[in-house]
């Protein structure tokens, strides 16, 4: 490629550079967390653009700089909007820019979601494999039947090969069933059970995947187990502040989970501080923190959701496109230099 040409990836063309390729992806994930904890990053905070006549649809904007071997940075503009189910749309459509971190220029564009859900799995999972304490075959549960947890089935598959039973729940039964088939053609050798209620995954699984589309909290309290308990509480918002400031909390980036009424966000208005954080992801990789407490809490990783994960994801998918000749590539997409245009071309 020259430096005025432009990549375009389509769906179908992102799905099949990273089909089979988690432990490449978590790999992926693992270095931007370290770099990030390292400082070697750039993170603004994600900007939410809001429909006040429709609340539950937002827009947001994600920009970051990944270095020290990345070099790349890049944007993530991922909508999301709920109601699109009902019209057989999936609920977040998205589009992914990556730019020169040398030059500035924009270098490659590409469906964003697929990115965005392969990413957020790969953390969830890379998580899973540091922070919970049990068998390498543990009992998964699963809160909110969507792609983002189907996507994350696929990704603790990896990192727990002998996985073998999950027990699922969604406030649509039709959804818990369709999921459960959708997991079995999967993963065949995987026992998959519908739960009536979520007491009874939280009971009975010992790592726990909420991924849902709850705005407010809703779970308060969490059943004795005499296994440690791991929660990855990727939606951010079904915990009670109180039960977070119960629990063994472990984040992403405290400056980031920390807003947008987040449970994380509640438990420090409600407390006054950030005290009951007690370590990132990445200072766990990187050895600067336990892996968790030692009294047995349950243990809850929050991610907002970094923009550096989906860059760090966006340049394996940028590499393998470039070794594979794979998507559309735009000649000449900038403009001649202004310096060196002539007249006509101004005009």
């Amino acid at each position: 490629m020259r430096s005025d040409d432009l990549l375009i990836l389509k769906g179908h063309e992102v799905l099949s550079l990273l089909e089979g390729r988690e432990l490449e992806l978590i790999q992926s994930v693992r270095q931007a967390y370290e770099v990030h904890a390292q400082g070697h990053t750039s993170l603004p905070h994600s900007t939410f653009l809001l429909f006040p006549e429709s609340p539950r649809n937002r827009i947001i904007a994600l920009p970051s700089y990944l270095g020290d071997g990345f070099q790349i940075a890049g944007l993530k503009w991922i909508a999301s909007f709920p109601g699109n189910h009902e019209v057989g749309l999936d609920r977040a459509s998205a589009v992914m820019i990556l730019n020169s971190a040398e030059t500035g220029v924009p270098t490659a564009i590409f469906e964003g979601s697929i990115i965005s859900a392969k990413r957020t799995a790969a953390s969830a999972a890379l998580a899973a494999s540091w922070l919970h304490r049990g068998s390498s075959s543990p009992s998964v549960g699963i809160i909110g039947c969507g792609l983002i947890n189907f996507e994350i089935v696929r990704f603790l598959r990896a990192v727990f090969p002998q996985l073998q039973q999950l027990l699922v729940f969604d406030t649509q039964p039709a959804k818990a069933v369709l999921f459960s088939e959708k997991c079995h053609a999967l993963h065949p050798e995987i026992s998959v059970s519908c739960a009536n209620d979520i007491d009874s995954v939280l009971q009975n699984t010992s790592l726990i995947s909420f991924a849902t589309t709850a705005s407010q909290p809703h779970v308060g309290e969490l059943s004795k187990t005499g296994d440690p308990r791991t929660i990855l509480h990727i939606s951010l918002r079904d915990l009670t502040p109180e039960l977070m400031l119960s629990c063994d909390n472990v984040v992403d980036d405290s400056d980031h989970v920390a807003r947008a009424q987040t449970s994380i966000h509640l438990a420090e208005q409600l407390c006054g501080h950030r005290d009951f954080i007690r370590c990132s992801l990445g200072d766990v990789l990187l050895g600067r923190a336990e892996t968790r407490r030692h009294d047995n809490a349950t243990l809850i990783f929050s991610p907002f959701g970094l923009g550096i994960l989906d860059i760090a994801v966006g340049k394996l998918v940028y590499d393998l496109a470039l070794q594979a000749e794979c998507g559309t590539l735009i000649d000449s997409f900038l403009p001649v230099p202004w310096l060196q245009r002539s007249e006509r071309q101004e005009t």
